[in-house]
């Protein structure tokens, strides 16, 4: 009689090691699959915003190469520096110790430079030879 409870406790035991096993296995399978949608999304979303950023600067260091004004060529120097964090960001190494802080210093120069384009004279953009140019509300939303 003993044996057959043994057995009965061995079996309990032994399905409940099989289903822990089963379980993790499944489990680790389906956090897989969802950490690699978030991170491919998430992702996305930086690559999205840098994106934006890069092209801001690019285009508004075009417009400002024309001029001679030496308040622009101190706005092309600063551009330039946006433009460089930008390029030795880290897009391809998710394990970068730094990646946030690094978009954070980003993000806040990007902040400088849209207040400077927001107060440039629309004028002084068309002397550059370009007809009307307002840029109203420059916002990127990550």
């Amino acid at each position: 009689m003993a044996d057959l409870f043994d057995g009965i406790v061995m079996a309990e035991q032994r399905f409940h090691g099989e289903g822990f096993q089963e379980g993790l296995a499944e489990g680790s399978h389906a956090g897989l699959a969802e950490g690699r949608r978030h991170g491919a999304l998430h992702g996305a979303r930086v690559g999205s915003e840098i994106g934006c950023y890069h092209g801001f600067a690019l285009t508004w260091h075009c417009l400002l190469q024309k001029s001679t004004d030496e308040k622009n060529r101190k706005k092309i120097k600063a551009l330039d520096s946006l433009i460089g964090m930008i390029q030795k960001f880290p897009y391809e190494d998710p394990t970068y110790d730094k990646l946030q802080e690094d978009l954070e210093k980003i993000r806040g120069k990007f902040k400088q430079h849209k207040v400077f384009v927001r107060s440039q004279d629309p004028l002084s953009v068309s002397s550059l030879g370009f007809h009307t140019l307002k840029i109203r509300g420059l916002t990127h939303q990550p």
